[in-house]
């Protein structure tokens, strides 16, 4: 028994044999395509995150050194390296120029800016918090034009629930105190107070805030001028 046993395990043994050189003369151009695929998309893979990783790297120096040169006022040399990090830089440094451009357009222009950050916040590739942040930052740079109603309008859609929803309810209720609305201002700093996530620091200034909403308007009134007191006697 055991001799047929060791018997059917060799037959077994050379058919298995015979079956894999079959597949072999039949499939062995495509296993080695197929293998040389793999080692090229591995080695493939592997070179381009080694040149992601070299490309960040150098955006990141070309960011600092931008920045550098902008604090001690070589700001012609800066945004020049800003706009090409702008144009060809790694997406985030990309990101990171245009903010940064938004902002320096606002410190002059705010309607400019603003504009800037509006493209920001309208482009699909950014990430909704970035968005977010856009959207924030324009309606900051428009909230003291001449009609600051888009303004309003953003910081209101923020407010609802958004992460920059403390900020924006902050803003709406400081713009609504002067303008006069202090019941409207009220119902800001009130969602502000009720929030378990509002900052420590914005809740102290709330209590501020609280105080000049339940002082309402102040008027001020000249005292009349007391009648000068009559000149010594001569003698």
């Amino acid at each position: 028994m055991a001799e047929n046993n060791e018997f059917f395990r060799e037959v077994n043994d050379d058919y298995r044999r015979d079956q894999v050189a079959k597949i072999w003369r039949r499939y062995s151009g495509v296993i080695i395509a197929l293998a040389i695929l793999v080692v090229a998309g591995v080695g493939g893979w592997r070179y381009w995150q080694s040149a992601q990783r070299s490309a960040a790297e150098a955006a990141s120096e070309q960011f600092d050194r931008a920045n550098r040169l902008a604090r001690d006022g070589k700001v012609q040399e800066a945004d020049k390296i800003f706009d090409d990090l702008e144009a060809q830089g790694p997406a985030g440094y990309r990101l990171l120029a245009r903010i940064r451009a938004a902002t320096e357009a606002g410190k002059t222009d705010p309607a400019k800016g603003a504009a800037e950050f509006d493209t920001i916040a309208a482009d699909s590739a950014v990430g909704e918090g970035l968005r977010d942040l856009a959207r924030l930052r324009a309606a900051l740079l428009r909230i003291d034009l001449p009609d600051p109603a888009p303004a309003l309008a953003s910081l209101q859609s923020l407010a609802a629930g958004s992460p920059f929803r403390h900020t924006a309810r902050e803003m709406l209720g400081l713009s609504a105190l002067r303008r006069g609305q202090y019941e409207e201002a009220g119902r800001w700093f009130d969602q502000l107070s009720a929030d378990p996530e509002t900052p420590q620091g914005l809740r102290q200034r709330i209590e501020v805030y609280v105080a000049l909403v339940a002082g309402g308007p102040v008027t001020v009134t000249e005292a009349k001028a007391e009648p000068a007191a009559p000149p010594p006697p001569t003698r």
